[in-house]
């Protein structure tokens, strides 16, 4: 505790902010590889801190709180709610808080309809955002790719190759997987702009305000994970483990606001990598996460089968 409140007072001094008005320092749930803190201070000041782990991720999972600066930056620009950023230093990222609980369970069934349309329209903003280039802002992979494919197949790649350094256990040989995906690669030549891509944007992401008269979507959280590339790629989280087609109310958010939602065979083979991709990172993250148990045997009965659904489904395509 008492490193947690030096850790806060730090930041808060570093971002210009007296750190003698810290009051309340505690942990928030929701997150799975940042360290997050809820910091309260006696003016009323209300903030969110993330520190980056130092244990082992992802290969793709390097200088996180970077994208989520930039995240919280497109969101401004686009108008959309979500925090904004204080402060950071490469390693803590300090940021303003939204209002609201997450969308799970929250939401009566009466107002799912006019929820899922808001967040369609708020999603419709955020993909009008468009980048330098393609990949993730971390520059993990280097510098931001000239082209779609090429930055896709090499978060692609990085990942198989995080399944084989692991062990991870897969429903398919990562090499076989390998071999599916590059069938589908020529579709992501019809991508020619990067636009913001959250890619985390299931219901925990969500936040539900309730403060007023109506319900209405209060933030979208967590943007550790975004990139410039695809904005068809934010379907994937918005249904997760389900499909985005049937999700009438999004769709007609989305579309009225100027999105572009066409399912034609590229799209559905793109949406077929993005989905395989996702739920790799989710079978493969258990390992450095150490999840195990209950876990482990959640990934195994439901994320594998909607990998494998999605593999198959670049197979019955029949792209050469």
């Amino acid at each position: 505790m008492t490193d947690s409140w030096e850790r806060a007072r730090s930041v808060l001094e570093a971002a210009g902010i007296p750190p003698d008005r810290l009051a309340h320092v505690g942990p928030l749930g929701g997150g799975t590889y940042n360290t997050v803190e809820e910091l309260r201070l006696t003016d009323g000041g209300h903030y969110v801190l993330k520190v980056a782990p130092t244990a082992p991720g992802l290969s793709h999972e390097i200088r996180l709180l970077s994208a989520e600066a930039e995240f919280c930056r497109g969101a401004a620009q686009a108008e959309v709610p979500a925090p904004r950023v204080v402060a950071l230093d490469g390693q803590r990222l300090l940021m303003t808080v939204c209002p609201g609980d997450p969308w799970n369970g929250s939401p009566e069934p009466a107002e799912q309809a006019e929820l899922r349309r808001q967040l369609g329209g708020q999603v419709a903003r955020l993909h009008r955002v468009t980048g330098p280039g393609f990949g993730y802002p971390s520059g993990v992979f280097g510098p931001l790719a000239p082209d779609w494919r090429s930055a896709f197949t090499a978060m692609f790649d990085a990942l198989l190759a995080d399944a084989r350094s692991y062990g991870a256990w897969l429903p398919r040989p990562a090499d076989e997987v390998a071999v599916v995906a590059r069938a589908a690669y020529d579709a992501l030549d019809e991508v020619t702009v990067a636009r913001l891509v959250h890619f985390d944007l299931w219901p925990g992401n969500i936040l539900v305000d309730r403060s007023g008269a109506k319900p209405r979507i209060g933030g979208l959280i967590d943007g550790e994970r975004m990139f410039w590339g695809d904005p068809l790629a934010d379907f994937v989280s918005l249904a997760l483990l389900g499909d985005i087609k049937r999700d009438e109310p999004f769709l007609e958010g989305y579309r009225g606001a100027g999105g572009h939602a066409v399912f034609d065979p590229s799209a559905r083979l793109r949406l077929a990598l993005y989905r395989a991709y996702l739920y790799l990172i989710m079978l493969i993250e258990t390992i450095p996460r150490a999840y195990g148990g209950d876990h482990d045997r959640w990934l195994r009965e439901t994320v594998a089968p909607e990998l494998l659904a999605a593999l198959d489904e670049i197979e019955s395509a029949g792209v050469s």
